[in-house]
């Protein structure tokens, strides 16, 4: 039987305090080099969380992933997808979130933990054209602490530099088959899938 750890006392106990970096590199606004990071991230991870659990999205441009409102203000644009919108569904109920932001090549990640608020606001969607598109909505996220995350993760799992290892993954198209017991999906969902993402990126 496993024995589980249920309290902070022995957790910190097991762990020991933090290093001095951990605590001294949090900031609650974009300070110059965080906003210099920002800037750089056309890619983030976005975690919410709402009556019906966690969810956890990627997001991604072609550009920097989210725009700077002001030092404590990003605002993330919410292109095409699915539908889900589950991310969304969490954050008009709990506006808690978390974003990680990650740039190709770097080993460093930068969190930001804070609260967010999803806008259909015509002058904001405006700030996001894209091939005469605009998102559905954007959500503005207003920063509580922003920090950077301890490359180690990164360098384990050699996540830029390992070589590419998804020859042998199933696709989506495999995935929804077995869901779906044969009725959806499979080669012809594979094969047409590359032109209509093209056609429905914004």
């Amino acid at each position: 039987m496993v024995d589980y750890l249920n309290s902070v006392e022995d957790l910190e106990e097991l762990y020991g305090a933090p290093s001095k970096g951990s605590l001294i590199k949090v900031a609650d606004h974009l300070t110059p080099t965080y906003r210099k990071w920002i800037e750089a991230s056309r890619f983030c991870v976005l975690s919410t969380v709402g009556p019906e659990g966690t969810d956890g999205t990627p997001r991604g441009d072609d550009g920097p992933v989210v725009a700077i409102l002001d030092p404590q203000t990003l605002a993330l644009p919410d292109w095409r997808g699915n539908n889900r919108i589950d991310s969304l569904h969490n954050i008009v109920r709990d506006p808690r979130v978390s974003i990680m932001f990650m740039v190709p090549g770097s080993t460093n990640v930068v969190r930001v933990n804070g609260e967010a608020r999803v806008t259909a606001d015509d002058a904001m969607r405006a700030l996001f054209v894209k091939e005469d598109k605009q998102p559905q909505t954007v959500t503005v996220i207003r920063i509580h602490e922003i920090y950077v995350q301890c490359a180690k993760a990164v360098m384990r799992s050699r996540l830029w530099t390992a070589g590419d290892e998804s020859a042998d993954l199933p696709s989506i198209g495999d995935m929804l088959k077995e869901m779906s017991a044969g009725e959806f999906g499979g080669e012809a969902y594979d094969k047409e899938w590359p032109d209509r993402a093209k056609s429905t990126m914004w």
